[in-house]
């Protein structure tokens, strides 16, 4: 890392601020009075094209089904529902940053925030597997609640969060941020809010060299700066806030799914024209 690149430095200073809010939170859901509104007890998926839902992925929807038994609502949206959703409930502005995301990932990041931020709830990705382990308490409160990653840049490999979580442990070359999946919270948090309002900045703003890179516009980088930039500016905001540190006992990320191994992963599309 160049200790005298700006830019460095700031994801750096993120990274710190991550740890920070990380290893010194509690990993239990408990209510809190500060967001005593509760979200609705739903859950948001999102896939482009349902039409064309691989079937490796439509098994992952599927073991969500099991928390419909615990009294929660399931809703599946693909492009064109969730921009009909965009263009009714928040208008023209919001509908036109959604037609610049050019890939379904972008899509996906952009979509959850807007529902999210208008009807609160619960987004989680159509490749997370659910093991049917309660998630009521999930629903407890109005607060922001996500989930914290760590990336070695040295391994290039993530970081379990068994390890990661203690207070104390670190090194030089990991990177904590917080993801957008989960995304848990009541309508109209602030926190959300401000992740919208910077990830339709950033979709607006004309882009010479190419287009804008996935994570950082519309993906978990920017929500992870939207709340460091929110929090440093009013320490308050922390109390909005709760990291989950045991999502990995709800539900996990499959991996070995079709869809990673074509233009459909955005890691191989980002930056580039998408064509299915």
């Amino acid at each position: 890392m160049n200790e005298g690149n700006p830019s460095e430095e700031s994801h750096r200073a993120r990274s710190n601020f991550v740890r920070g809010l990380v290893q010194r939170s509690s990993g239990t859901v408990v209510a809190s009075a500060v967001f005593a509104r509760k979200p609705p007890k739903s859950i948001v998926q999102f896939w482009d094209d349902l039409g064309r839902l691989p079937a490796d992925v439509g098994e992952c929807i599927e073991t969500w089904r099991k928390a419909e038994e615990q009294g929660v609502e399931r809703l599946l949206f693909d492009r064109h529902q969730a921009r009909e959703f965009i263009s009714q409930r928040l208008g023209p502005r919001y509908k036109q940053a959604y037609d610049k995301c050019y890939h379904p990932a972008m899509q996906s990041d952009y979509f959850r925030l807007c529902y999210i931020f208008v009807e609160g709830g619960c987004y989680i990705d159509a490749d997370d597997v659910y093991n049917g382990t309660q998630i009521q308490h999930l629903f407890s409160d109005g607060r922001l609640k996500i989930q914290p990653l760590c990336y070695d840049m040295a391994t290039n490999m993530m970081v379990p969060p068994s390890l990661f979580t203690k207070p104390g442990e670190n090194a030089t070359s990991w990177i904590f941020y917080f993801n957008n999946n989960p995304l848990i919270a009541c309508s109209g948090h602030p926190l959300i809010d401000r992740a919208l309002a910077q990830a339709t900045l950033s979709l607006e703003k004309d882009v010479t060299n190419g287009l804008p890179e996935i994570q950082s516009t519309t993906g978990p980088g920017n929500l992870t700066k939207s709340i460091f930039d929110a929090v440093t500016e009013s320490g308050e905001m922390k109390q909005t806030l709760l990291v989950l540190h045991d999502w990995e006992n709800i539900a996990k990320n499959r991996w070995d799914l079709s869809y990673r191994n074509d233009p459909r992963n955005w890691r191989l599309s980002n930056c580039q024209g998408y064509q299915e």
